[in-house]
């Protein structure tokens, strides 16, 4: 485990979040290389893993699959907020919407808004949040809603 995700690091607990609030991802720029591997491995689909195939369809080029587009968002949600965070585990994922392809060089950054924080008798707190990706030009790429439980304060 890293220092980041070291429980003593972890100073958010469900109800310091509020409605509305907006965080700053971080960002990531995937490769052509990456974009070929992960395809090989979890999307092999001739559109994500045949360069040259590619270039003769609908989207003119590689593009990197949605889930890889996914796992993106995933890792900088984890490294830029949930390391932070008293998680307890995520619930669901919902309204997956992939606005525009995933291409080689692309640089991925975006915010994550919480979008309600429901309290519960058993010190938890169900968090829902709306994560969205831009590129580097500030085209909307990306975007999910995703529920997870988080601890609540011990109260004594």
């Amino acid at each position: 485990m890293n220092d980041s995700a070291a429980p003593h690091h972890r100073t958010v607990y469900a109800e310091d979040l509020r409605i509305g609030q907006t965080l700053t991802l971080g960002s990531y720029t995937v490769s052509e290389d990456e974009i070929l591997d992960f395809a090989t491995q979890w999307d092999p689909q001739w559109f994500h893993t045949d360069k040259k195939a590619a270039e003769s369809g609908v989207f003119g080029g590689l593009i990197g699959s949605g889930v890889h587009t996914l796992a993106i968002c995933q890792k900088l949600v984890v490294a830029s907020i949930f390391d932070r965070w008293h998680v307890i585990a995520g619930k669901s994922m919902r309204d997956v919407r992939f606005l525009r392809p995933l291409r080689p060089g692309d640089t991925l950054t975006g915010e994550l808004t919480v979008d309600n924080v429901v309290l519960d008798n058993r010190s938890r707190g169900l968090v829902t949040t709306t994560a969205q990706l831009v590129d580097s030009h500030g085209n909307r790429m990306f975007e999910v809603v995703t529920e997870a439980y988080l601890h609540c304060r011990q109260t004594p």
